[in-house]
């Protein structure tokens, strides 16, 4: 099994410790990724730098992606490791030229966990002091075999992460290359940046692509039992999102848009929402695994939509 021992900024990891998160934000300056091609729940963990200089904890990979500044801010909050907006600003500052709304590359990892300090992992082997990101590992080598013992002694994956059933384990595998043995459990900004990237950074309705203008909409509402699954969400538009929220827009099993007559009859307007109805969704996810759930639509449809 890989894993990636990243790099980590000590004020980052102080101010995301005590906080019992679902999921944090591992920011950097460069929109480049640190990493390609790992799997969905490959461990990272983190590497603090000096004066520390130990292994203090991790999480799960959920997805890596860019985002504006204020954007980043906006999905994760406190995730990324920072009280307010302005002193993540100030913390990317230095690192981005004080750009203020240039893009950060966004890391997201669910489930983080963080080791009391008498538990930290010194002199992770085969480490290199001028390694400025971070470094690949696998369990199976010298190197790895250690740093993942020394983890796998100080806690148990099952209390951060969901098992994934046998049956998966080969679909996981066709999908992202490696099997896992656990599967990430999704907290609200991975499910937004998920959707986000699935539709290709589109409103699925009008094909609209202004990033701070799209919001992801849950199908079967969180509140009622909907998870943070890609095909259980849709990007939408903001004011599409708060038209289905509500149930004044729909979408099919067979992805139609459905404009309610209720937006006539209520405010007496709606023309640009009803040129809409009854044609295909602008934008779909090209891989049919991210489409959205048919069932999921038609439960909105029957318990949400008003006809």
């Amino acid at each position: 099994m890989k894993f990636w021992l990243g790099v980590t900024d000590n004020g980052w990891y102080d101010f995301l410790a005590g906080r019992g998160l679902d999921e944090v934000n591992f920011w950097q300056p460069s929109a480049s990724p640190p990493f390609t091609k790992a799997p969905t729940g490959m461990p990272f963990l983190f590497k603090l730098k000096r004066p520390n200089n130990h292994i203090a904890g991790g999480g799960f990979f959920v997805t890596y992606s860019t985002l504006p500044i204020a954007l980043a801010w906006e999905v994760f909050g406190e995730k990324n490791g920072a009280a307010t907006l302005e002193d993540l600003r100030r913390l990317l500052g230095p690192l981005t030229g004080n750009r203020r709304d240039g893009e950060i590359g966004c890391t997201v990892l669910a489930n983080p966990f963080f080791l009391d300090k008498a538990s930290w992992i010194k002199d992770p082997a085969g480490w290199a002091s001028n390694i400025v990101r971070g470094k690949m590992y696998e369990s199976g080598s010298r190197d790895g075999e250690g740093i993942w013992h020394a983890i796998a002694s100080r806690f148990r994956p099952d209390q951060y992460s969901e098992q994934v059933p046998a049956a998966a384990v080969a679909e996981a595998q066709a999908k992202y290359g490696l099997p896992v043995l656990v599967k990430p459990r999704l907290g609200q900004s991975s499910f937004r940046v998920l959707v986000t990237d699935a539709y290709k950074r589109r409103c699925a309705i009008t094909g609209e692509n202004t990033l701070l203008a799209l919001e992801a909409a849950h199908i079967v509402p969180y509140a009622n039992e909907g998870s943070h699954d890609v095909r259980n969400g849709l990007l939408l538009r903001a004011d599409f999102h708060r038209l289905f929220d509500v149930g004044l827009v729909g979408v099919t099993p067979d992805l139609r848009i459905r404009i309610s007559p209720r937006i006539r009859e209520a405010y007496f307007n709606g023309k640009a929402y009803y040129r809409m109805n009854d044609q295909q969704l602008s934008v779909v996810p090209d891989l049919a695994y991210l489409r959205p759930d048919p069932d999921r639509l038609n439960w909105h449809l029957q318990n949400r939509f008003q006809a």
